[in-house]
């Protein structure tokens, strides 16, 4: 069993002693021979004072790499490089004019799924495993030349787990004055071990256009007013009216790069010849254009930029460019137009990029910013990419449109456009308005809201936004008494309000549907989800929103605008069954290839009395949580009133298992109660019955949280200080406590990691109760998140383990702990189970699933968990109970218990 545990936590060991090693590296300079190795690139000086320029810092983003055979595992998905930065933090001038001595850092953080054996420099052979490795350089930089030198070493281990040390040179060339034919910096880190020895590796070649300042001394030199007149008037800008770029064009196109979607013309197919803008180089036809920000001079209203071109909607951070998809540009904010102009050129150079330069320069694009939506036209940015050539040259294609809604592109100050009120005023009903009614306000969150679409074979979710509110756009900010702030003025309730919105459908129920819905499969975007944007009519009178939608067709730009949307909102002073009721329908003819049955959008035909239940249910909820939290506040009294009573016992409590109880009553406060009741905004539109009782007991509940946080944290810091002054007679207690701790670690690291490959798998395809539109990154983020707190929460459920441990240690009889506080404090975890356990037997929980207030399937290990949790901390507390009775060892088999009773004689 030993040696099985040894070859798990190996792998570990080394992770955390080359992490520990990267943190504890000395700062001092390199011991290898500058003069040796760079002497006849840059001549060694004697540094003086502080430099008066920057040194450029390179980065993964604007960076592509090649090499580092024996450290990364090249041409293998199993091995990837996710960051990379060089990063200078010491710059001096020296005694020789224009030569500089700059320190750095060059870091590479690599992501390796399993190692293969023999001579790769890594520190273990399976897992999975993010490592980093860090060169510290010093050298010189000569103005005049462009070149710099460094030398430098770092830390790394072999694959069986022996400590290295890499030394390296790394050779630079930068021009601190250039144009677009010198304005790549390329260098090249090289091995000075031998190529027989562990440490060696192939050299690592850098090609890098790194963002730098308005002060950088670059030339523009592709954009003149020759360059200008090949920009003509185009048709785009003859549909759209057209913004003007508001402040500093600096400011605002300085942010990490937007995608957009090029629009081949119909006859463009991935075969043809004169559709792609990369001549077929990559053997695919491209279907994103990225724009990243590089350079920027005010004064003069120019730029430069990476042009990306890529198969994907969304590009990660830290990812590489790939010189054979990318286009070098420089731009400028033509006024006279409102569009910024930019001419762009392919990157040519050998795998060393010793030769790197930019050439074929014939790229053209222009992109605009429309000031006026519609519910035809909801672009951020549109543009075009086109060539100068003619058709009869090598590399010809024809002009591609490109357009993207990516909110990084929104240029302030939009304007709505209705054009499909007529139609909404001849397809929507009037409603009767009644007296002493009341219903939402235009401008209240509730405009905000998700629900369940049925049909009859399957359930999957909708999410309506409100963009357009009259005139003027939804903010994203709410103000303190819920309502939109950043209108120009306020909206009347006397009259109906014109709106506009936009609603996603969680697609991967499509596939499911019967073939009267197949048409909806063709407008899924590239996320897989149906988009509507819709606009209509809410009368804040009668709680009616009726409203006509159009949605994309296929990969073109036509549109299916014959949608007709209706939305039914409850008063605001209904207290039972105050759901929203909707539902989608085509108004086209059923033999129109284009239509589609009709589609419910309601609490799944709710009745009076599953509602009553339901609510019934969220108020119960609300009153376990605040009895659960005076519970907790009873059973540490209970313990306090203990430890006085008898004091002795104080110090064989676990110190671990009292940190482990505070930080579960203290992270909930730093981390906000209001995300634990009122997540969502969109929640409260279908559990409005309770909201006040939310809000009047969240209070309650915060109070009491915070009193069972102040007496945990009392109740240990009684036995730290019991401990410490114990310590002195009795050491005995001390390395109990560290034997515990070297048992519970690798215990709780492995199911951590147990625990996050669970929710992954869980949340792979998606949660519906989460926003529709979130990203990659963010998906993670979230993932990760509910990993970690659902972790937390079966530590918690486990809190006795610790002290169960130490009293085997201690082998002692004291009664450390009261029977009410470790018999209360499990049963006070104990219960979610069993309420999920009834829960689950009596209510159907998919149309409420935002509602779950106590025991959150969603947040903690319950369902098929709420059986073998419950029954592990009621062992837990019979051992607990044993052992403060008749011996910490009386678990163990009799030749253990003998050693503890020679040991106490």
């Amino acid at each position: 069993m030993m040696s099985s545990f040894c070859q798990f936590a190996w792998p570990h060991t080394i992770l955390v002693l080359l992490i520990l090693y990267n943190f504890t590296i000395p700062t001092s300079t390199s011991s290898v021979s500058y003069s040796k190795h760079c002497g006849s690139v840059v001549p060694e000086a004697t540094p003086t004072t502080n430099a008066d320029f920057t040194f450029p810092s390179l980065r993964t983003s604007t960076s592509y790499l090649t090499g580092g055979e024996g450290i990364f595992c090249k041409n293998s998905s199993r091995s990837s490089i996710t960051t990379f930065n060089f990063r200078p933090w010491r710059n001096n001038a020296t005694n020789s004019p224009g030569v500089y001595n700059i320190d750095a850092e060059l870091t590479f953080r690599v992501y390796n799924n399993m190692y293969k054996p023999g001579r790769n420099l890594t520190y273990g052979r399976s897992a999975r495993h993010r490592s980093m490795l860090k060169f510290l350089l010093h050298g010189f930089w000569s103005e005049s030349s462009g070149k710099g030198c460094f030398v430098g070493s770092a830390p790394w281990f072999s694959s069986i787990g022996e400590p290295l040390n890499l030394e390296a040179v790394f050779t630079i060339n930068y021009s601190k004055s250039s144009t677009y034919s010198n304005g790549s910096v390329t260098g090249k880190l090289e091995s000075l071990s031998n190529l027989n020895d562990d440490s060696y590796f192939e050299p690592i070649s850098i090609l890098s256009f790194p963002q730098l300042l308005d002060h950088y001394e670059y030339e523009y030199k592709l954009i003149s007013e020759e360059t200008l007149r090949d920009f003509h008037v185009v048709d785009i800008e003859k549909s759209l009216a057209l913004s003007p770029l508001p402040g500093e064009i600096c400011s605002f196109f300085h942010r990490d790069d937007s995608t957009l979607h090029l629009d081949y013309a119909r006859s463009c197919t991935s075969s043809l010849k004169n559709c792609s803008p990369l001549d077929g180089v990559l053997g695919y036809v491209p279907t994103y254009i990225s724009l990243y920000f590089i350079h920027c001079s005010e004064y003069e209203n120019k730029l430069r930029f990476l042009v990306k071109f890529t198969n994907k909607s969304y590009v990660e951070r830290y990812e590489m460019f790939n010189p054979s998809a990318t286009l070098v540009g420089e731009g400028f904010w033509y006024e006279k137009t409102n569009s910024l102009v930019i001419v762009a050129c392919r990157i040519s150079s050998s795998d060393s990029f010793g030769d790197a330069h930019l050439g074929d320069c014939s790229f053209r694009l222009s992109l605009y910013f429309p000031s006026v939506w519609s519910i035809k036209n909801r672009d951020t940015a549109v543009g075009q990419i086109w060539t100068n050539k003619t058709a009869q040259d090598a590399g010809y294609f024809g002009i591609i449109k490109f357009r993207t809604s990516d909110v990084y592109m929104k240029v302030p100050g939009f304007e709505y456009k209705y054009t499909v009120l007529e139609k909404v005023k001849k397809l929507c009903p009037k409603k009767t308005v009644t007296k002493g009614k009341r219903y939402p306000s235009v401008q209240s969150n509730y405009m905000k809201f998700d629900m369940p679409v049925q049909n009859s074979e399957s359930i999957f979710w909708s999410y309506a936004e409100p963009i357009f509110i009259g005139s003027y756009e939804r903010s994203p900010v709410f103000t303190s008494n819920s309502r939109w702030g950043g209108y120009g003025e306020s909206v009347s309730e006397d009259a109906p309000s014109n709106v506009s919105y936009k609603l996603i459908f969680l697609s991967s129920a499509f596939v499911k549907m019967e073939a009267d819905h197949s048409s909806l499969n063709t407008s899924l975007n590239s996320n897989g989800q149906l988009v509507i944007y819709a606009e209509g009519v809410y009368d804040a009178r009668t709680g009616y929103l009726c409203m006509v939608g159009c949605r994309k067709l296929g990969s073109n730009n036509s549109l299916d605008c014959e949608i007709l949307l209706n939305f039914q909102f409850p008063e605001s002073t209904k207290t039972q069954g105050s759901f929203i009721k909707g539902s989608m329908q085509s108004t086209r003819k059923q033999s129109d290839p284009l239509f589609f049955q009709h589609l419910n959008m309601t609490p799944l035909n709710f009745s009076g009395s599953e509602a009553k239940r339901s609510f019934w249910r969220i108020d119960l909820e609300i009153t376990m949580v605040l009895i659960s939290k005076a519970s907790v506040c009873i059973f540490v009294c209970f313990q306090l009133y203990h430890v006085k009573r008898y004091p002795n016992t104080v110090p064989f409590m676990s110190l671990f298992m009292l940190v482990i109880l505070t930080l579960g009553y203290m992270v909930p406060l730093v981390l906000n109660l209001q995300a634990l009741f009122m997540a969502k905004q969109n929640t409260q539109n279908m559990i409005r019955s309770s909201s006040k009782w939310l809000e009047a007991n969240e209070v309650i509940v915060r109070v009491s949280t915070m009193m069972a946080f102040l007496l945990q944290f009392r109740l240990l810091q009684l036995a730290w200080t019991a401990r410490h002054t114990r310590e002195n007679n009795e050491p005995g207690i001390s390395v109990a406590e560290k034997k515990t701790l070297l048992i519970l670690l690798p215990i709780y690291f492995v199911g951590g990691l147990v625990a996050f490959l669970l929710n992954w798998k869980k949340n792979d395809y998606g949660n519906a109760s989460r926003s529709l539109d979130y990203s990659r990154a963010q998906h993670q983020q979230h993932v990760l998140w509910g990993g970690l707190r659902s972790y937390a929460g079966l530590i918690l459920d486990g809190f006795l383990f610790p002290q169960v441990l130490l009293n085997m240690f201690q082998m002692s009889k004291e009664s450390a702990l009261s029977m009410p506080f470790y018999v209360g404090t499990t049963l006070v975890h104990i219960v979610p189970h069993a309420y999920d356990l009834y829960r689950s037997s009596n209510y159907v929980p998919v149309h409420v699933r935002d509602t779950y207030l106590y025991a959150n399937p969603s947040a903690d290990f319950y369902s098929t968990w709420d059986i073998m949790i419950p029954l592990a901390s009621l062992l837990l507390v019979v051992i607990t109970f044993l052992q403060q009775k008749y011996g910490g060892r009386i678990i163990l088999p009799r030749k253990f218990r003998e050693a503890e009773s020679y040991a106490k004689s």
